[in-house]
């Protein structure tokens, strides 16, 4: 199994809804930048739970796959 299908595996053992630093390091980023993206409106889709803001892992899974490129000239998305 590579390391996405271990992380992805290990993620969903509990339940699909993961805090901002289980995102982030799901999506392999650190959380400040998730929380940054959050911020801008430029990052994956997140639910409010309460006070607690969590990531479902589909929607992580989705927006990861929006940002696939075929070239670094594919443009940006702002």
């Amino acid at each position: 199994m590579n390391d996405e299908h271990t992380r992805a595996a290990e993620a969903r053992k509990g339940t699909p809804f993961l805090t901002t630093r289980d995102a982030a390091h799901y999506l392999c980023l650190s959380y400040r930048t998730l929380e940054k993206m959050r911020l801008t409106g430029h990052g994956p889709r997140f639910r409010k739970h309460g006070r607690y803001v969590r990531y479902h892992i589909a929607e992580l899974d989705a927006w990861s796959e929006g940002r696939r490129k075929n070239s670094t000239s594919d443009e940006e998305e702002r």
